[in-house]
């Protein structure tokens, strides 16, 4: 039985500092240093936010040092690859393109009344008060992606709700920061908002890979059949997601934050 403190006590929750490390070509670093009592091992990430380290509660920080270290070389060309890779930002007056279904669509910008970003033959028209701030020009971002998503949602939905025992009870767009979607035992259905800037098929797969888990809710072979007979192109999509989908989500992230 556990004791009266274990039940009571407060669960750790992570800790983070910054560690410097010196690369092999000179170069000095900063990682985040995260002492979290979910990580089972030591673990070094990169991504377009930095360089991470996760340590378990019981590593030593001294261990930690060393794992790094011994991944200097691995680590320099992880964070060379995002550097070529830049990440998005959303500037106003200067952002000329907007990622959309797979494409870069041109931006113009204006001045208006309010805040409102529409789509005309020649792109898209991002018009902004002249005090509008930079959050109500992210969130008139979002919303504007969250309507497209919708919009294709409208164009796949009827086909593929009537081959299912029910249709999802609600569906809702959000960031997310590894899967592209999911569904809850009561229906309702979470799709990653950065779907709407790849191509229009591989959002099409997520949501069928989604639309049959209200069939199995497993994934086992009786699923992947239900998918394939939806979707049989499922794992062309797949490997999209391999090839594109880390840059899909920063590319998100990027516009949407400060």
């Amino acid at each position: 039985m556990p004791s009266l403190f274990r039940l009571i006590a407060p669960k750790p929750r992570p800790t983070r500092d910054t560690l410097s490390v010196l690369l092999p070509d000179g170069r000095n670093v900063d990682i985040t240093r995260v002492r979290d009592p979910r990580a089972r091992r030591l673990r070094l990430s990169v991504d377009e936010r930095g360089a991470r380290l996760s340590l378990p509660l019981r590593a030593s920080l001294v261990s930690g040092d060393r794992f790094v270290a011994e991944h200097s070389d691995w680590l320099a060309r992880q964070i060379d690859h995002f550097a070529m890779d830049a990440v998005p930002r959303l500037v106003r007056g200067e952002t000329a393109a907007l990622p959309l279904r797979g494409e870069q669509v041109p931006l113009r910008w204006a001045e208006g009344r309010y805040a409102r970003l529409s789509e005309d033959e020649h792109g898209l028209i991002f018009a902004l008060p002249a005090r509008g701030g930079d959050a109500a020009m992210r969130r008139t971002l979002r919303d504007f992606y969250e309507a497209q998503g919708r919009a294709d949602l409208g164009r796949w939905l009827p086909k593929y709700v009537p081959g299912l025992p029910r249709s999802p009870s609600r569906v809702t767009f959000k960031v997310m920061s590894s899967q592209w979607g999911s569904l809850s035992p009561d229906g309702v259905m979470v799709l990653d908002l950065a779907l709407v800037l790849g191509q229009p098929a591989a959002f099409e797969y997520v949501l069928v890979h989604e639309l049959c888990h209200l069939i199995h809710a497993d994934h086992s072979r009786a699923f992947w059949r239900e998918v394939g007979a939806r979707f049989p192109a499922w794992r062309d999509q797949r490997g999209y997601f391999h090839a594109e989908g880390r840059r899909l989500k920063a590319g998100l992230r990027g516009l949407l934050s400060a």
